[in-house]
């Protein structure tokens, strides 16, 4: 019994030293943790690829599965297995083939058109700057001296500018279009790394019962019973959030930008492929998505065109109704269940720390946070025999039960 009781001695000091060993080296000296988790991540980074990939394909995998076999076919044709293994070859093979087809559709159509967009973006730089230039000198002729500042100014941005676009630019444009070809080291290491989370995407798919089983026995393993429920139940919640949020916004986002690119097709909008991706990529970010994506697609077609520009305008607002009132909320729902001022908060926080994907993330992951944190405070207010509507709090409540109690006083006495 004391020689248990000296070995958990022994490991609570080791892993305190450790603890702070750790924080130390983190914070103040080498770093070597961190060195060691950028190598580690570096290393599994083909197999976070594939399993999210896999995570986003899951839904597709039963659709086709329910869709084509019923449900005596559906089931297990050996011991061991979960499902049967020919209707679950055959949903990741029409799964795959539906991605492949959307792929080449973005091959053949859009990347072409898009890379003709930005070609014909740069060559008419000059006759922008002529317009732009146009406007400033005809709103300020009735100032000289304003006037020939703002123009002097503007002469040397456009030079700026212009040398930028020739220098850096346009042949970053060729290159990232040779690259995608084959040419680069990167971009090979990338679609290197795309390969084998394609590969490991189909082994999550094929065996992805047998992977929630092996999780909730490691689950069962470390918990004792009466926690696994509440750990089981927080996984889901967190999974119905991610599932909800992450796919829905990825769905809801490609629907915007195809009717998007659809729309100023038929309206001829000029950059038409090139404003369809910026509104359809920026649509991903919540809340402000929808302003940062209209704003340079505006002051793109308003260089050719102010009045095109302003029925740009009108059509996007259009756009975003639809998407907000009927496209949107049959997609996602409610599935976050976050407040829009939580929203707001997460976005720029995620923003600033991580960027575009903080932005897009950080909304999932507040939501979790903010799931649990409300599920606790709604125990402890029940534990406690408190209401647990938020509108039983406005004012002071504590004074309101009092006074209640004040009033009682008397009809009592009586």
């Amino acid at each position: 019994m004391k020689k248990n009781v000296y070995v958990r001695a022994g490991v609570t000091v080791f892993c305190t030293v450790a603890a702070i060993l750790l924080f130390y080296d983190t914070f103040f000296a080498s770093r070597v943790l961190l060195r060691i988790g950028r190598q580690l991540l570096s290393a599994l980074k083909p197999i976070l690829y594939g399993v999210f990939i896999a995570y986003l394909l899951i839904p597709v995998v039963d659709f086709f599965e329910r869709a084509i076999f019923p449900p005596e076919l559906r089931r297990p044709g050996k011991k061991g297995s979960y499902i049967s293994p020919l209707a679950r070859t055959v949903s990741i093979v029409m799964t795959w083939v539906l991605i492949a087809f959307l792929l080449y559709l973005l091959s053949s159509v859009l990347l072409p058109e898009l890379y003709r967009s930005i070609i014909q973006l740069i060559s008419n730089v000059e006759t922008y700057y002529n317009t732009i230039n146009g406007w400033v000198l005809h709103l300020l002729e009735k100032n000289p001296a304003v006037e020939s500042w703002v123009s002097t100014q503007m002469e040397t941005y456009f030079n700026t500018l212009a040398d930028w676009l020739t220098t850096e630019v346009l042949p970053q444009t060729k290159a990232l279009f040779l690259a995608v070809s084959g040419g680069i080291w990167t971009m090979v290491s990338f679609f290197m790394d795309l390969l084998v989370g394609f590969i490991v995407s189909i082994y999550v798919l094929a065996t992805k019962e047998r992977c929630g089983a092996h999780a909730r026995k490691v689950v069962y393993s470390l918990f004792s019973r009466e926690n696994v429920h509440w750990v089981l139940r927080g996984a889901r919640k967190v999974d119905s959030i991610f599932s909800g949020f992450v796919r829905g916004k990825l769905l809801d986002s490609l629907i915007i930008g195809i009717l998007c690119f659809i729309c100023c097709s038929i309206l001829k909008f000029p950059y038409t492929p090139l404003v369809s991706v910026i509104v359809g990529i920026t649509n991903v970010i919540p809340f402000f998505g929808p302003f940062l994506g209209a704003v340079p697609s505006t002051f793109l077609i308003l260089l050719a065109s102010p009045i095109q520009a302003l029925y740009f305008l009108l059509f996007i607002l259009a756009l975003q109704q639809l998407d907000g009132n009927i496209i949107g909320p049959r997609i996602l729902g409610d599935s976050t269940g976050l407040p829009s001022l939580w929203v707001i908060i997460a976005i720029l926080v995620g923003g600033s720390f991580f960027g575009v994907a903080g932005m897009f993330f950080s909304v999932p992951v507040f939501a979790c946070l903010y799931s649990a944190a409300s599920f606790l405070v709604k125990t402890r207010l029940k534990k406690r025999a408190l209401p647990v509507d938020s509108m039983a709090y406005v004012g002071d409540p504590a004074a309101r039960s009092r006074g209640e109690q004040a009033e009682k006083g008397p009809e009592q006495g009586e």
